[in-house]
């Protein structure tokens, strides 16, 4: 049975595992877990795992955001969206991203942000499936600093 679950320190090996399925550079297991500790205590930052047979094959990390900007509700960036490729096409994504959806409209959150690769074919279908990008189309940019 799956069950979804806020990432506990003892996950976070499995975790870089996933990470590093998703971006193709490997994760700095100590620099995730000193990082990872200080999420637990931000409650801006939520992160996810989809628990199948005790092992996590599946997170997401959302990052509440105050807005300036009309009636100034809050936002929500969601990010490292990641399903183990063992474990895809089984509604894992689906249950993550839902859930995170309904963490963004308890906290009255307008609207949510999710960039994603541009070769991620199979990730865009899911998230168009789940009502992204149907009422307007936006451009992302990322810039890294050295």
């Amino acid at each position: 049975m799956l069950t979804l679950q806020k990432v506990e320190m003892e996950h976070l090996p499995t975790l870089a595992m996933l990470l590093e399925e998703l971006t193709g550079e490997k994760t700095n297991l100590s620099k995730l877990e000193e990082t990872y500790q200080r999420l637990l205590h931000n409650e801006n930052y939520v992160v996810l795992g989809a628990i199948y047979g005790g092992e996590l094959v599946g997170s997401v990390m959302g990052i509440y955001c105050e807005d300036l900007a009309g009636e100034c509700n809050p936002f929500m960036v969601i990010e490292n969206v990641v399903v183990s490729s063992k474990a895809r096409r089984q509604g894992v994504g689906r249950k993550l991203m839902d859930r995170m959806e309904g963490l963004a409209r308890s906290k009255q959150c307008s609207y949510i942000i999710l960039v994603s690769g541009a070769g991620r074919s199979e990730a865009h279908r899911l998230y168009e499936s789940l009502g992204y990008n149907e009422k307007e189309s936006v451009v992302g940019f990322r810039k890294y600093l050295d």
